[in-house]
């Protein structure tokens, strides 16, 4: 099987997209000249050391020790030791992916030639990524950074542990069964390791991707709950549209009169009410926000991944550099961006509760209670409504905005936190929460359908009643429910058939 590869070369900016096809298993590569930054960025630090001049973290302690001066053998001691004394990870590891995305953000952060790490160091984390060696990184312990870049440096070294061929494993052991020996460090490169953003700044990439693929399927989802409880399809006019004209508005209510076009079963409904509830009718309004927000993240994320984020930072060449301690480290632009897209995506959760809970209550359906035809002896889908309603309430602690909480570490030294790794690992359990959600409502809608029969669906809600149908069955009586939301899940992650749906259409959802 043919592996994808990704190179980065200084005539283009990283991608989210390519720090999302590497974590997913793309080959990584740094053209010629991404290598000569690397190298000239290296020539500076080495040049540093020669001269004697002070600079934090190339010939100092770090944190509040940055007055403590260190020379000969403790340069490259203190690397090493800074990436055992840092690796404080608790918990759970973080999957595969993750990790894989974290260690090709901090490449594509070396790849900017200010960071002054050695090319060693590049390569051998560039061969992790590329012989498939993935550190065990525990997700939990990091304000910001720090951390987990930790455990991935230690490995590096041939310390720790890591996943080889479905495998956990000593690094050590991994490394000698690849012919591979532990990377020596230098000055700076255990605090190279350590430092920058690629922890909040490549599980956002993740998170980014993740987002993007449930906005599509809340479009489709949501038509369907839509055509099931017969809406009234004048409320996404183009027109009226064009009155509020946000981007992401203006082509939700696109989306939705594509995929509802020809609907038999809402021309049967014209008429039947003045206007529908707003978790109907404020679709393009509520899911068109949504994608407000992350067409702000995917412009800062872009941003991130342009940026040198390492202190210092070495600028020049051997013959006439600077070496400049700043703030580049400090991730309060990735911590808002998890933040905003926290709580645009906990929304599209928030509103598909509620249309799930207007398509299973026969007060307001118009269908049969809970979405069964024997109702009494059969619950139906009375309960899927409340498996939803809990995990809309679990978004809501979880989109809570740790950016604003501040904590002091490192005696003062560090007395500003941006808290973003964290905000970014509540920001992935709110995506698989609303796909769980969405997962629902897709069940839940297509029932709904279920119930029109032999009526003609949208163009484009019938594509996606009969991609469900190809895992879930219609409910005719009770039956275990929590498999049928298994599948439907499992189905949402499916990106190709959202570009066949397209295909289908005509259009990008």
């Amino acid at each position: 099987m043919q592996t994808d590869i990704v190179v980065l070369s200084a005539a283009a900016p990283a991608t989210y997209q390519q720090v999302v096809m590497v974590a997913r298993g793309a080959r990584l590569e740094l053209s010629d000249a991404l290598w000569e930054r690397i190298g000239n960025a290296r020539l500076i630090v080495e040049r540093i050391v020669a001269d004697g001049v002070k600079a934090y973290g190339i010939n100092t302690g770090l944190g509040a020790l940055s007055e403590v001066v260190l020379s000969g053998a403790q340069l490259g001691e203190l690397s090493r030791r800074t990436l055992k004394s840092h690796a404080c990870g608790l918990g759970a590891p973080l999957g595969v992916v993750e990790t894989r995305a974290i260690m090709c953000a901090q490449i594509v952060n070396y790849s900017r030639g200010h960071s002054g790490v050695s090319a060693p160091v590049v390569r051998q984390l560039l061969d992790f990524l590329n012989e498939g060696l993935t550190p065990v990184v525990p997700a939990q312990g990091s304000v910001g950074y720090l951390t987990h870049m930790a455990h991935i440096g230690l490995a590096l070294i041939g310390l720790g542990e890591v996943r080889f061929r479905g495998q956990l494993m000593p690094a050590g052991a991994a490394l000698a069964m690849l012919g591979m020996q532990p990377v020596a460090l230098g000055a700076k490169d255990g605090l190279s390791l350590v430092n920058g953003l690629p922890c909040m700044t490549g599980l956002l990439c993740l998170a980014l991707d993740h987002a993007k693929r449930l906005a599509c399927w809340a479009d489709m989802i949501g038509a369907m709950s839509f055509e099931a409880l017969r809406g009234q399809l004048s409320a996404f006019d183009a027109e009226a549209m064009a009155q509020k004209p946000y981007p992401g508005q203006l082509r939700v209510a696109a989306n939705l009169r594509a995929l509802l076009a020809d609907s038999a079963v809402l021309q049967s409904g014209e008429g039947i009410r003045t206007q529908d509830a707003l978790s109907l009718r404020s679709m393009p309004q509520i899911h068109g926000a949504a994608r407000e927000q992350l067409a702000h993240a995917e412009r800062l994320i872009g941003i991130e991944l342009q940026s040198a984020n390492d202190n210092p930072l070495v600028f020049g060449d051997i013959h006439s550099y600077r070496v400049i301690s700043q703030a580049n480290p400090h991730g309060e632009a990735m911590a808002m961006a998890a933040t905003s897209l926290s709580v645009a995506v906990a929304e599209l959760g928030g509103v598909a509760e509620r249309r799930i809970d207007r398509l299973v209550n026969p007060y307001v359906s118009g269908l049969p209670p809970f979405l069964i035809a024997e109702s009494g002896v059969n619950s139906g889908l009375m309960i899927v409504q409340y498996a939803a309603a809990s995990l809309v309430a679990e978004n809501k602690m979880l989109a809570q905005p740790m950016v604003l909480d501040n904590y002091i570490t490192s005696a003062l030294q560090e007395d500003h936190l941006s808290l973003g790794t964290p905000a970014t690992l509540n920001l992935l359990r709110i995506l698989g929460n609303v796909q769980k959600v969405l997962a629902i409502e897709y069940i839940t809608a297509g029932q709904g359908l279920h119930f029109h029969p032999g009526m003609r669906l949208g163009k484009g809600t019938a594509l996606g009643l009969a991609y469900l149908r190809t895992k879930v069955d219609p409910l005719l009586e009770d039956r275990i429910v929590s498999h049928d939301i298994m599948r439907a899940d499992y189905l949402l992650d499916d990106r190709e058939q959202l570009r066949l749906f397209e295909a289908a259409l005509g259009r990008e959802l």
